[in-house]
């Protein structure tokens, strides 16, 4: 198995967390992107549809599965969108990127992203939170039985993650920046050393570790101890909230669809997902789909009741003061810029 399949679900976070700075050599890398897009082969919509492009935060994959089902079940269509996804990858410019550069109408996004644009003064919003909880999260071996166990043991963890949960870990676990170790998207520095433990995805993490070392590793959910972002949420400009708000309304809700959809039969969205990535296995995909419902990633909280995709200023204020306590930002920053709840109102809660 390549180091790819490998890592679907973590090394996508080298590009979520790449710079959002808008240099002179933005549309170049706009433009010089290969990765595959699911797409109609005409280079026009059919007449009455408004088309759209969403990037995607890697390759494609069960994280993907609601967007890929509208796509592939006329979801979009019905909503009058002529929809094409543009499936991310090691060498794809950031979503930022390609919004700016006039690529993609709609990215991949979540929570810390968004507010690190505000910090960045760059004009872009969350219109939609489709994975309630953050799948990210920490895998150690058999007979640990609380985080708590693993305060100054090894722990592989990106660079990012010092920006981002190690400041939960580090005030309700007693963590130390001592314990950290660079985490290269490999499992066997971990399965070497029984006593660390590794930051991973739910859906992708512990299926490979299960595979490789031949055991089943302990898992914790860290939006299950306290750390809260939205994830795989929609971000928009500025512009194109203010040009053409019945687009991004319809977008939204056609999504929410295509997740309830994906979860009730994964099966056209996983043949459309296939296509796109090649490489992708219906193990892999039987395997994030069960994990996406075993833990509540996307049904779960107020998405319960308001529907898939749903977002609150609650959720939005309490995430932005944990995270300025971890020292993150500032207190200072509005965050109330980085979303618009006005696309998350009256959404569908069923196909």
């Amino acid at each position: 198995m390549s180091l790819l399949n490998d890592s679907v679900f973590t090394r996508r976070r080298l590009l979520q967390y790449g710079a959002i700075a808008l240099g002179s050599g933005l549309a170049t890398a706009c433009n010089s992107n290969p990765e595959a897009s699911s797409s109609p082969a005409a280079s026009s919509s059919p007449a009455g549809l408004d088309r759209v492009t969403l990037a995607t935060d890697w390759v494609a994959q069960a994280e993907h599965g609601g967007f890929y089902q509208a796509l592939a079940t006329g979801i979009y269509r019905d909503y009058g969108l002529d929809v094409k996804i543009r499936m991310g990858g090691p060498q794809a410019a950031t979503g930022t990127q390609l919004l700016f550069g006039k690529v993609a109408d709609f990215a991949m996004s979540n929570s810390t992203i968004a507010l690190n644009a505000v910090a960045e003064g760059v004009p872009k919003v969350t219109v939609a939170g489709f994975f309630q909880k953050d799948p990210r999260c920490i895998v150690a071996h058999p007979g640990v039985k609380d985080l708590a166990d693993l305060k100054g043991k090894p722990l592989f963890v990106t660079p990012q993650a010092v920006s981002d949960f190690w400041g939960l870990l580090a005030k309700k676990y007693g963590f130390t920046d001592s314990q950290r170790r660079v985490y290269n998207f490999n499992p066997a520095p971990f399965l070497a050393d029984k006593t660390s433990a590794q930051q991973g995805f739910v859906t992708s993490e512990p299926y490979s570790i299960e595979k490789e070392g031949g055991f089943k590793p302990a898992v914790f959910l860290l939006a299950d101890v306290g750390y809260k972002p939205y994830a795989t949420t929609i971000d928009t400009t500025s512009q194109m909230i203010a040009e053409k708000p019945d687009v991004v309304k319809r977008f939204v809700q056609a999504s929410t669809k295509g997740w309830y959809s994906y979860l009730a039969d994964p099966a056209p969205g996983n043949a459309l997902i296939k296509k796109d990535y090649p490489e992708m296995t219906d193990d892999r995909l039987t395997y994030g789909i069960a994990k996406l419902k075993e833990y509540g990633i996307v049904l779960s909280g107020d998405a319960l009741t308001k529907g898939i995709g749903y977002m609150s200023d609650t959720r939005w204020r309490e995430f932005f003061e944990d995270m300025v306590g971890f020292g993150v930002y500032a207190k200072t920053l509005d965050y109330r810029k980085a979303f618009t709840l006005d696309f998350v109102q009256d959404l569908p809660t069923s196909v």
